[in-house]
């Protein structure tokens, strides 16, 4: 009788480093391949991929607004939007998004699991602006 296998998650590091002793690049896997796009896909603005004018969480278009309860609600609005529409690996419980406006930064805590695993995975993201 053939085994069944839980789908593996792959994807190439962003850093592209390679590995120190095949030399070639090396892999992430499953939590930390998902992890990586959630980081990717919330930090993508609106009309940076060719053809796709929607993806993103467009966050960091949100960093000149004043900054207040509803900026942070449309924030995680966003963020759930973009991780539900293009990322079904993902299934979110929590986005928490918190504003230091004095120190002009956003701090964006996502936690999910990721299908077929029960582990939960956090992702903290820290937003700010430079002038």
């Amino acid at each position: 009788m053939p085994e069944l296998k839980e789908p593996t998650f792959k994807d190439i590091p962003i850093d592209f480093l390679a590995h120190p002793i095949t030399g070639n690049v090396s892999k992430l896997f499953n939590r930390e391949a998902v992890k990586q796009s959630v980081k990717n896909l919330v930090l993508t603005n609106f009309y940076e991929r060719p053809y796709k004018a929607s993806l993103g969480g467009d966050v960091r278009s949100q960093l000149f607004e004043n900054i207040n309860s509803i900026t942070e609600y449309n924030i995680s609005k966003n963020i759930e939007q973009v991780l539900n529409n293009y990322e079904p690996r993902a299934i979110i419980d929590s986005i928490v998004v918190q504003a230091a406006p004095d120190e002009n930064i956003i701090n964006v805590t996502i936690t999910f699991q990721v299908r077929n695993d029960i582990q939960p995975v956090s992702v903290t993201i820290f937003l700010e602006r430079v002038r």
